[in-house]
């Protein structure tokens, strides 16, 4: 393996517009300055907003966008027993607990803060007093003994953060970041309702047995960043460094999304347009 290993993970919910592409471009970048590797990891685990279609336009964009990537794709939904396993390790060491609160639960919880723009801090409504570890080895087990509904809900699974306590890290572009557990977040899903594990977990299980050895992606991810240094440390895994860039806005200041339909790349490349005559423009402000 090169020293260098980074990675470009595109969600297959929508078309790709140029945020995603001048990001992406970004982890291109730094993979060739650093003569390393790029990887292709396609996030599809976003239940039926995930379709194929999609899949197959952000391939076939990115390489009209100019991007590369050594070996296959890689699909995060032929990863799942990776998944499992993760889960079950913060179980067994008492940091994950069964959640039955429904979204308006917790925006109803009295007090309870706002973490960014639309995501309430989890209250706490759920979680033990104490660290409680689980004594399961096996997922069915986990299943059978441990994953069942409660008055019709069924659990999602939390993971426990350490009240409090300050997380701090070095961003490769925008220097020390810190971030402190109840102000900044809260305790976060760790494995969904729906059988599936959260982005946090399935990227914490991803990066490090690819091996990423840098981890380029938004500004917006920052504090993911830091809940993801956290499962890092309970599984015993070694996180890679992180680049994190600024979003590219619209007319009206709003970062761009997947709404947006003009400045996605289908309908930009459908249009005429050729990415070397304007690559640059957009993609060098980080």
């Amino acid at each position: 393996m090169s020293a260098y290993r980074g990675r470009i993970a595109p969600s297959p919910t929508g078309r790709l517009h140029l945020g995603h592409a001048r990001t992406f471009w970004l982890a291109h970048q730094r993979a060739s300055q650093a003569s390393g590797e790029i990887l292709l990891r396609i996030d599809d685990l976003d239940g039926p907003r995930c379709r194929p279609e999609f899949v197959a336009a952000a391939i076939e964009d990115l390489r009209w966008f100019g991007l590369d990537w050594d070996g296959e794709p890689i699909t995060q939904s032929a990863r799942e027993a990776s998944y499992q396993d993760a889960l079950l390790q913060l179980a067994r060491i008492g940091q994950l607990y069964p959640c039955f609160c429904s979204r308006k639960d917790i925006q109803q919880a009295a007090a309870a803060p706002q973490e960014g723009d639309d995501e309430t801090i989890y209250p706490g409504t759920c979680r033990p007093p104490d660290p409680t570890p689980i004594d399961v080895s096996t997922w069915d087990q986990f299943q059978s003994e441990f994953n069942q509904p409660r008055d019709g809900r069924v659990p999602c699974w939390r993971y426990r953060l350490p009240f409090e306590e300050l997380i701090q890290f070095t961003d490769a572009n925008f220097g020390a970041q810190t971030f402190q557990v109840g102000r900044s977040f809260g305790d976060f899903v760790a494995w969904r309702r729906d059988g599936l594990p959260s982005y946090q977990l399935a990227c914490v299980v991803d990066d490090a047995e690819l091996e990423i050895t840098e981890v380029v992606r938004g500004k917006d991810l920052l504090a993911s960043t830091a809940r993801q240094l956290c499962i890092y440390h309970d599984l015993a895994l070694n996180p890679p460094k992180w680049w994190h860039a600024e979003l590219l806005r619209d007319e009206n200041g709003q970062r761009l999304a997947k709404r947006h339909e003009s400045l996605n790349l289908r309908t930009l490349r459908e249009a005429g347009a050729n990415p070397p005559d304007w690559i640059q423009e957009w993609c060098r402000f980080a």
